[in-house]
């Protein structure tokens, strides 16, 4: 590895490739990655699941018969907004503590700080156990890279315990909630505006749809760290034209799961609910993930990481959801802890930023946890 390469000095580097999504178009951003890890020692496969739309798998092995620690994230950005930025989004610029950029939080420090803790750790011996970098496009749009790499079958290989470079502010969470987004129908019968009793109106029909979700709670319990569930209404629309009675309406449905109930069961209560009329359509479905606390890798990535939030961690999820919706069942449920330097208030904003502070103290916590999976520990007497 480059001695003068840091997690820093990388964030600003891949700021520069403009990965927003849609259209994505990450091919250059991973080269530019992909070349850094193979240097490094890695052996590093990039994998397209649409034209310009790539992802990396790069692993190096250890001596045992251990399982790799996986540390994963994700290259493409959404988009930047309406509002004017008060800086370039994709020079990188620093402000004190401060580095703005399009992805800065969300989650391009993330993924530098892991692969500068990667490349040091391939320069160790004595590996008892291999690191793996997933590193992701299309995740800001439905984990569309991560799905590929799962169909593909043997090309992630193994792990035995997950990292997620999500922005977390360095704290570690044990998981996030899942997510199921519906559309939902009414039907009407359209007539002329002027004679709007000849008519059924589907937007009617969709207003009261609304007044009942404002209230609606599902049945689930509460989960030790990931809550309740919930349920939003994103989007509504209806009708052809002014001066007709509107036949059809649809709206989005955003619900976010807590593990405990299925996603199945949800929607079998929620339609039960909303009743006959309504139909329902499922547009992305993935369930959340949880890691026990009291698991002893999570126990030591919780050590880890005392010093540097001052106490020991208690158990946290996430409301969002990440590409370990897709990874973690596929490396057979693994230990999962999302953990990254961006701040979650800020992913998705303008003039989005991330604490360089923040990016240089995950790495080297970063560096300690793969250290901890892959070197032997010394023997007590």
């Amino acid at each position: 590895m480059s001695q003068d390469l840091d997690a820093f000095s990388l964030t600003r580097e891949l700021l520069a490739f403009n990965t927003i999504n849609p259209p994505g178009q990450e091919r250059e951003c991973a080269q530019h990655l992909g070349k850094l890890l193979e240097d490094g020692g890695f052996a590093t496969h990039l994998v397209d699941f649409a034209d310009g739309r790539t992802s990396i798998v790069a692993t190096i092995e250890g001596a045992d018969d251990i399982p790799p620690i996986c540390f994963t994230g994700h290259i493409d950005t959404v988009p930047l907004g309406l509002v004017d930025w008060k800086t370039d989004p994709f020079n990188g610029e620093r402000d004190g503590n401060k580095l703005y950029g399009r992805g800065s939080t969300d989650m391009k420090g993330g993924v530098a700080a892991m692969v500068v803790a990667a490349l040091r750790m391939a320069q160790e011996t004595h590996r008892k156990a291999g690191i793996t970098l997933v590193i992701t496009a299309g995740e800001e749009t439905g984990c569309l890279g991560a799905a590929h790499l799962v169909k593909l079958g043997n090309r992630l290989g193994k792990a035995g315990a997950i990292v997620v470079g999500e922005p977390t502010s360095n704290y570690p969470f044990l998981g996030h909630k899942g997510v199921l987004w519906l559309k939902a129908k009414t039907h009407g019968m359209t007539a002329h505006g002027s004679l709007p009793h000849e008519g059924v109106n589907a937007i009617y029909k969709a207003a009261k749809v609304v007044g009942k979700l404002e209230h609606f709670k599902f049945s689930a319990p509460t989960h030790a760290y990931l809550g309740k569930p919930t349920l939003n209404v994103g989007t509504i629309q209806g009708g052809m034209n002014i001066n007709s009675v509107p036949d059809k309406a649809e709206m989005e449905l955003d619900i976010r799961s807590n593990s405990v109930q299925s996603h199945q069961a949800m929607l079998e209560e929620l339609a039960d609910f909303l009743g006959k009329e309504v139909e329902l359509e499922r547009i992305f479905d993935v369930e959340g993930i949880s890691s026990d606390p009291q698991n002893a890798w999570v126990q030591q990535v919780f050590e880890v990481m005392t010093p540097y939030l001052g106490n020991p961690p208690e158990a946290r999820g996430a409301t969002y959801f990440t590409d370990a919706s897709l990874l973690t069942p596929a490396y057979d449920h693994a230990p999962t802890i999302i953990l990254g330097p961006g701040e979650m208030t800020m992913a998705h904003k303008t003039d989005e930023y991330c604490y360089i502070s923040n990016i240089g103290a995950i790495t080297e916590a970063y560096t300690e946890i793969a250290n901890r999976w892959c070197k032997p520990q010394p023997q007590r007497t």
